[in-house]
């Protein structure tokens, strides 16, 4: 069965200061969260959906394998050649399952990888969030990580009250991916997302998910069609763009720290 999309990371070097401008954007942003690796987040909730503002804050506390390596010396790294999108993820019902497919068809990246962390309700109250992660990889994407995410806790972590926006934004459509060869990813996303198909267009392709969808283009096409500039493709494919949707949605597109949010009216 098709994954849906789970989250997103757009990493930054100044946390902060994104969070505010996602808020300027008309974004509800939560609180400053920290992982024992040395990453610190913010997060943007949509229903099911969430975007991962995320920066390497405290370095020193980075290890030598797992999270520390996957996720923060990645981020570091990615962070010295540019700020954007680093990260997709789809939703897992079993994580150690998807690491078998993965498996399966070459392309894990990991094994199953588990965390936890406390997390504040709006009324102050502790309670406990937790995520594992099965990671794939795309050599031709180095600029990319791809995982799945199953949550442990999810009534602990999903509120109503931070999936309102004031720009309207009420869901997740899609993301967009730019590459000089679509054609030669699509396998390695299909087995990713485990869906059975992708549709031709005349850029690229296309993979609808039970949540959103994933497009892949060329940088020309996605330049021409959004009017935006693409993101650096010199060593590979990379991660360009966010769709979103809502009925009183006013459509447009801004760029932001590297990345492209689209803004779809239902």
């Amino acid at each position: 069965m098709p994954r849906g999309l789970d989250h997103i990371v757009h990493a930054v070097r100044d946390l902060d200061a994104a969070a505010a401008l996602y808020r300027r954007l008309g974004f509800t942003v939560g609180a400053r969260n920290r992982h024992p690796w040395g990453t610190h987040n913010y997060i943007v909730q949509l229903p099911d959906f969430f975007i991962e503002l995320l920066t390497l804050a405290e370095p020193d506390k980075l290890g030598s394998d797992g999270f520390s390596i996957l996720f923060g010396a990645y981020t570091r790294d990615f962070l010295t050649r540019q700020e954007g999108l680093s990260l997709l993820i789809l939703e897992s019902r079993d994580a150690g399952a998807d690491e078998a497919t993965f498996r399966a068809a070459r392309v894990a990246a990991s094994e199953v990888m588990r965390f936890e962390r406390e997390a504040k309700r709006p009324d102050g109250a502790a309670v406990k969030v937790g995520f594992s992660l099965a990671f794939a990889e795309d050599r031709l994407a180095p600029d990319i990580h791809f995982a799945t995410c199953q949550q442990h806790y999810p009534e602990n972590f999903w509120n109503p009250a931070f999936q309102k926006h004031a720009n309207g934004v009420e869901a997740v459509a899609g993301v967009v991916l730019v590459a000089d060869d679509p054609a030669s990813h699509r396998d390695f996303l299909l087995a990713f997302t485990g869906a059975q198909s992708a549709r031709d267009s005349d850029d690229g392709f296309v993979i609808d998910l039970p949540r959103g969808a994933i497009e892949m283009m060329r940088p020309a096409a996605f330049e021409r069609r959004l009017g935006l500039p693409a993101p650096d493709t010199a060593g590979g494919a990379r991660l360009a763009a966010m769709r979103f949707s809502g009925r009183a949605l006013e459509a447009g597109r801004q760029p932001v720290l590297g990345a492209a949010l689209l803004f779809e009216a239902r």
